[in-house]
């Protein structure tokens, strides 16, 4: 369970900060955000440090609790020492498990569902019959309000070509297809084609059927037989996460200007957050949220909706 937080009241939450940063830069990497923000990695692990108006807001983060013992007793040494003027309490928390996290509370949750244009009949029995088909596969369909948010993104970007890659059994298939610019068409991937199946009855009801091509193969051979050239306005990922720099780095180079790629489950159910989880899904979505935040090609932002959402935009 290699997660902390600590909450340290004071009234110079900046100064000590920079002053971390500044110090421990000679022994550690050591970085400062222009907004404020510090990040100290030591050999055992990594603290965020968030200064706020009246107190300093630390993260811990380690592969195992011993490992973040010693960089809870580091930060906490160092802390102390530059607190001259004040005497500072460091209450660390005690370890969290990031696989436990709850990136949208329940309550919020159930705020958020009831505050967006509400999904029509078709979308609706398109969920029910998702849920009686998957069981426990069910929550890998896109909830209500994500779905609203991909039908709007795509109108925004008035896109004519979009590309989803991971079907399930449509529904953002469906949200995507009613957002696309008249003639416009949307390229989906899945290696399921009994998933699948469930949504075409009603991507047929909704009069969208004839905008979507799905593609039953691996969906790294369907994006590499695409035109090189930037055509894509709009994709969205939410396949087996493994594959998600592969399917990025696909997609970003044949995005247009000002084309976006939307990421879904960033989060991993806050596994991500946490360094003990150390599989391959893990590894592969850390390498990706670390490239895409400095990825020089777009802009891009990392929302807490759902299980977590990355938008890019192409420069």
């Amino acid at each position: 369970m290699p997660l902390a937080t600590a909450c340290v009241a004071t009234a110079r939450p900046a100064r000590y900060v920079k002053q971390l940063v500044s110090h421990m830069g000679h022994k550690a990497a050591a970085a400062l955000t222009p907004d404020g923000r510090g990040t100290i990695t030591v050999a055992s692990g990594t603290c965020t440090l968030t200064p706020t108006t009246d107190r300093l807001e630390l993260t811990a983060t380690a592969v195992d609790t011993e490992s973040l013992t010693r960089v809870q007793d580091v930060i906490t040494r160092h802390l102390v020492r530059f607190a001259t003027q004040e005497e500072l309490a460091v209450e660390w928390t005690s370890p969290i498990d990031g696989g436990e996290l709850e990136p949208t509370a329940p309550v919020v949750s159930t705020y958020l569902l009831s505050h967006h244009t509400p999904a029509d009949d078709i979308l609706g029995e398109l969920a029910v019959a998702t849920r009686e088909a998957a069981a426990d596969a069910a929550p890998m369909q896109v909830s209500s309000d994500e779905g609203a948010l991909l039908t709007m993104l795509t109108r925004l970007t008035a896109a004519r070509f979009a590309v989803e890659v991971g079907v399930f059994t449509g529904y953002s298939t469906l949200c995507i297809a009613r957002g696309l610019a008249d003639g416009g068409r949307l390229l989906a991937c899945d290696v399921s084609e009994e998933w699948a199946a469930i949504g075409r009855p009603y991507w047929e009801r909704a009069g969208v059927a004839d905008r979507i091509d799905l593609r039953i193969a691996p969906a790294l051979e369907t994006l590499r037989a695409l035109d090189a050239e930037p055509v894509i306005d709009l994709a969205f990922i939410d396949a087996d996460k493994a594959n998600y720099p592969a399917y990025y780095e696909e997609i970003v180079r044949r995005l247009r200007p000002g084309g976006l790629v939307v990421l879904d489950n960033v989060f991993l159910g806050g596994s991500v957050l946490d360094p003990a989880y150390q599989q391959e899904r893990h590894l592969a979505m850390r390498r990706l949220n670390d490239l895409i935040a400095a990825d020089e090609r777009v802009d891009s932002v990392m929302l807490p909706v759902r299980d977590g959402v990355t938008i890019a935009r192409r420069r």
